[in-house]
């Protein structure tokens, strides 16, 4: 077997990209390899070169987004990286494409979707429970509620932009939407040291924004 070439993993990824952008969009059974293949500007055949079936493109495209997932819960809450501005910055650049398509897969009931939120639970779950050893609290229903919360605003964030009247994925309407979130939420239920940080790194950077815009 050759190796991969670098042009075969940039083609790849393009495409990849594109499915993600379709898929988003339109759902997976409204879009054809043939339209994923006009999107990132190459034949059906190639499409089929790398990944075979849509199927086996949409399995690619879920598995990608919840590695993204995995690694920026675990920068942000494990590695205390919140209060960071370069950190938002790179999510509120690199998450709209990834979330888009999140809120599709959860309404459309993509296995690895399930999956996402499941590990979301649990890890919000672990967290929870640390950060308040001796309470006799369902740290697992208050889990669960909380993901579904959460990733209710990416199922909805059409609607959600509508009613701001910003783009939610735009960094105006993505600081506007983090701060609401840490008003509505107890200090207390985070833990304190996680909610100042993620206050502290949404200031930093919508300072750096107003600098930027002004």
């Amino acid at each position: 077997m050759r190796p991969i070439s670098e042009e075969d993993l940039t083609t790849r990824a393009r495409i990849r990209d594109a499915a993600m952008a379709l898929f988003a969009e339109q759902g997976v059974k409204a879009t054809t390899i043939r339209g994923i293949a006009e999107a990132a500007r190459v034949s059906p055949g190639l499409v089929q070169h790398h990944f075979g079936t849509k199927e086996a493109l949409r399995l690619a495209c879920d598995e990608y987004v919840l590695s993204y997932v995995r690694e920026q819960v675990n920068a942000g809450i494990t590695d205390r990286n919140l209060e960071k501005p370069e950190f938002i910055e790179s999510v509120h650049r690199t998450a709209p494409p990834l979330m888009k398509y999140l809120g599709r897969a959860l309404v459309e009931g993509s296995p690895a979707a399930a999956a996402m939120f499941d590990e979301l639970v649990s890890v919000t779950e672990e967290h929870l429970a640390n950060e308040d050893r001796h309470s006799e609290a369902d740290h697992r229903a208050r889990a669960t509620v909380l993901t579904a919360m959460k990733l209710g605003i990416t199922v909805l964030h059409e609607h959600v932009s509508r009613a701001l009247g910003t783009d939610l994925y735009a960094p105006q309407g993505a600081l506007r939407v983090g701060m609401a979130q840490l008003d509505l939420i107890r200090p207390e239920f985070l833990g304190r040291e996680l909610f100042e940080q993620a206050r502290t790194g949404l200031e930093k950077f919508e300072g750096q924004q107003s600098t930027t815009t002004g």
